[in-house]
């Protein structure tokens, strides 16, 4: 059993791009549905991966529900209840680019924001680190999941792309 797991991201749209693991299978895959009055967009964890980690749990996509402009909306994890974004982009002090996000399971976790990369933490221990390729790789990031991520690996990659596209439409939250 592995202690963590590479995702490579392929695009550097924000709103179209996938993730592979190692083995080129299919790991996520985010996807714009619509936007001809809001943009909707689709974050969905493929089989083909999720089949590999019987460990994962939690529900099998998420989408993004932006209100006007790509103003902040919503979103919802499967067939739950709607969930205002800015609820995933909580701060705690106003010079700080950390951002929190409550768990399905009631964790309270953390993404740490620097220029190059990104890290989620629950209390001290980093679940996930996601970082920008250099110039000669042929994908665009990396996202290193630890097995203890698992459990929650679609809320993961759903407030990760939530967090960079809030730094992307640049959100005063």
């Amino acid at each position: 059993m592995s202690s963590s797991y590479v995702l490579l991201q392929f695009g550097s749209d924000l709103f179209s791009h996938r993730f592979e693991d190692l083995e080129s299978r299919p790991a996520f895959t985010v996807i714009t549905v619509d936007q001809q009055v809001n943009l909707i967009v689709h974050i969905a964890r493929e089989a083909a991966w999720s089949q590999q980690h019987p460990e994962i749990m939690g529900p099998r996509n998420s989408y993004l529900y932006f209100g006007p402009s790509k103003t902040p909306g919503y979103l919802v994890y499967g067939n739950g209840s709607e969930v205002a974004m800015v609820n995933h982009l909580r701060h705690k002090k106003d010079a700080s680019t950390s951002r929190y996000f409550t768990a399905q399971n009631g964790k309270e976790l953390k993404w740490k924001v620097f220029p190059q990369k990104m890290e989620c933490l629950d209390g001290r221990s980093t679940v996930a680190t996601w970082e920008l390729s250099q110039p000669e790789d042929v994908f665009s990031a990396r996202l290193t999941i630890k097995h203890s991520g698992l459990t929650m690996v679609t809320e993961i990659l759903t407030t990760l792309c939530l967090n960079r596209m809030a730094l992307d439409l640049d959100w005063k939250l």
